[in-house]
């Protein structure tokens, strides 16, 4: 008898059941790990946003989402999904030239796709993508 284990990525524990934090944390974890493997990448000034996005796309979004048809999202863990924001950084006022970070919509219109939290509830929902 064991208290939990990992099964296919997620953690059940012995009521039969998971932890929607900690799989959260744990699928944010590894994204953070696919994000520091390409760091250099996405901080580059050499890469046009577009290609930034692709390589989010492609490497650390499947990453962080393997799983999520099964997640309750509350509002803090919606909060922490938000990663985009490291990968774009602040952005420089043309204006004022003072730095500030990036709106939640302005972000989006960068990503030109949904954002990760609708994403989870469009999987969820079973309308897969």
């Amino acid at each position: 008898m064991v208290e939990e284990f990992r099964y296919l990525g997620t953690t059940l524990t012995n009521q039969n059941s998971t932890s929607i934090g900690e799989e959260i944390k744990s699928r944010l974890k590894s994204g953070n790990a696919c994000y520091n493997s390409v760091q250099k990448l996405l901080s580059s000034s050499l890469l046009s946003k577009i290609l930034k996005i692709k390589i989010y796309r492609t490497i650390i979004l499947p990453v962080i989402l393997s799983g999520c048809e099964s997640w309750s999202l509350t509002l803090r863990e919606e909060h922490r999904l938000r990663v985009l924001r490291r990968i774009f950084g602040p952005k420089r006022d043309e204006v004022t030239g003072e730095w500030r970070k990036l709106p939640n919509e302005e972000l989006n219109d960068l990503n030109s796709s949904p954002n990760i939290v609708r994403m989870i509830k469009w999987r969820r929902d079973g309308r897969g993508m």
